[in-house]
C-alpha cells in the first residue's frame, strides 16, 4: 500500500509532521538520520540538513576511546556549519565508561546522548556494547540511568527487536530503559541476527508506540518518502529515521516533506542535482578531513549518487582514480556534457 492510495488519503499527510520535546530541547521535526557508521560524517550531515533533515547524529562513537582520551575519536564529534543540533551516538558495555567518556561529551554541547543498542558488527559485539547489550538487558538500564543521574542532557537508546527470534525483547528493554530516565526511543524492528535481511517488522513499532510514553522514532526499510510516510501513518510512530535510504540520497527528507505537505507527487531529481550536490559533499569532505581523504571517501558516496544514472560506470572508474576536487569535478562535469548531448532528455 502505498501513501497515495485511497485508504491513506483519510488522514491529511500534514499531520504526520511535527516537533519531538525531549526536556528542554526541542527538534523542530521528525525526520532524523541515522547514525550510519563510516558515512554520517560531518560533510554528510550538513547535507542531508539541508535538503531538510531535521536531526542528525555522529557516526557511533566508542564511549572506550573517549574515556580514553583518543584523539582520533574526537574528530567524530565535529559539527557542521548548519547542525544546530547534534546528536552524539555511543556504544559502549559499561556504565562506569559512559560516565568517563560524558566528561569529554560535555565540551561538545550535544543535543542529546543516544546508546547503540543494535549494532551487529562483530568488532562492536567482541566489546559487549551494540547489539550484545541485548542480552543484558539490565544493564541497558543501569548505563542510562548512570548518565541520566550524571547529566540533564537527554539520553535516548537504539536498539534492535532482540538477539535472535528466540529472544525478542524489545518490550522489555523499552521498560527498563524508560524506568531508568531514557528521554526517546528508536527501533529498528530487526534481530541481530538477521543484520539487514527480510523485512523490517514495523508491526513492533506499533506495539512498542503502545507499550510506552516515550516518543517512538521507526527505522528500517526507508528507501522513500512513501515508505517514511507509510511508517507514521500504520505504526503511529512520532518520526522516521533514515539510514541505508539517505546515502547517496539526501533529497529523501526534501521528498518526504513535500509529500506530506502537499500529498503531491514530487518531481525527479535530475542528474545535474545529484552530480552537483556530490561535488559539494566532496568539497565539505575536503574542508573536514582534507584533499587527499576526502578523494578516497567520496568513492562510495559517488557510488551512491550515481546509482541508476545512465552510463555511469565509466564515471566512477574515472573518479575512483581522481585525487583532486579539480580531477573529479572534470570527469563529472564531462559526463554530463556528454550525455546531456547524447539523450537530449536532462
Amino acid at each position: 500500500m502505498r501513501i497515495t492510495d485511497e485508504s491513506l488519503k483519510q488522514i491529511p499527510t500534514n499531520n504526520f509532521l511535527k516537533q519531538i520535546k525531549l526536556k528542554a530541547i526541542i527538534i523542530p521535526g521528525n525526520l532524523f538520520l541515522a547514525p550510519i557508521a563510516g558515512y554520517s560524517d560531518a560533510a554528510f550531515r550538513s547535507i542531508c540538513l539541508d535538503y531538510g533533515a531535521d536531526f542528525t547524529y555522529t557516526e557511533m562513537v566508542s564511549a572506550e576511546a573517549l574515556a580514553r582520551i583518543n584523539q582520533k575519536t574526537f574528530s567524530l564529534l565535529n559539527r557542521a556549519e548548519n547542525e544546530k543540533l547534534l546528536g552524539i551516538q555511543l556504544f559502549a558495555s559499561e556504565y562506569s565508561t559512559c560516565l568517563k567518556a560524558l566528561q569529554q561529551i560535555r565540551k561538545y554541547n550535544p543535543a542529546l546522548i543516544d546508546l547503540n543498542c543494535g549494532c551487529s558488527m562483530p568488532k562492536v559485539l567482541k566489546t559487549g556494547s551494540g547489539a550484545a547489550l541485548l542480552q543484558t538487558p539490565a544493564k541497558i538500564k543501569q548505563i542510562v540511568k548512570a548518565l541520566c543521574e550524571a547529566s540533564s542532557i537527554p539520553i535516548t537508546i537504539k536498539l534492535r527487536s532482540g538477539w535472535d527470534e528466540a529472544s525478542i525483547n524489545f518490550l522489555e528493554i523499552a521498560c527498563l530503559a524508560e524506568e531508568a530516565g531514557a528521554a526517546l526511543i528508536t527501533l529498528h524492528p530487526r534481530t541481530r541476527a538477521q543484520r539487514f535481511s527480510g523485512l523490517a517488522r514495523w508491526d513492533q513499532i506499533s506495539e512498542l508506540k503502545k507499550h510506552t510514553s516515550l516518543p517512538v522514532i521507526g527505522s528500517g526499510d526507508l528507501f522513500s518518502a512513501d515508505a517514511a510516510l507509510r511508517m507514521l501513518k500504520v505504526t503511529g510512530c512520532d518520526g522516521v529515521m533514515f539510514a541505508r535510504g539517505a546515502i547517496g540520497n539526501p533529497f529523501i527528507f526534501r521528498y518526504t516533506k513535500h509529500m506530506a505537505q502537499q500529498n503531491t507527487p514530487v518531481e525527479i531529481i535530475l542528474p545535474q542535482q545529484k552530480l552537483s550536490t556530490a561535488i559539494i559533499h566532496l568539497e565539505r569532505l575536503a574542508k573536514l578531513k582534507g584533499e587527499k581523504i576526502a578523494c578516497r571517501e567520496m568513492r562510495k558516496h559517488l557510488a551512491a549518487y550515481t546509482k541508476g544514472l545512465k552510463n555511469s560506470r565509466i564515471l566512477r572508474e574515472l573518479c575512483n582514480k581522481a585525487k583532486t576536487l579539480k580531477e573529479y569535478s572534470i570527469h563529472i562535469n564531462t559526463y554530463l556534457a556528454e550525455e546531456i548531448a547524447k539523450l537530449k532528455i536532462y
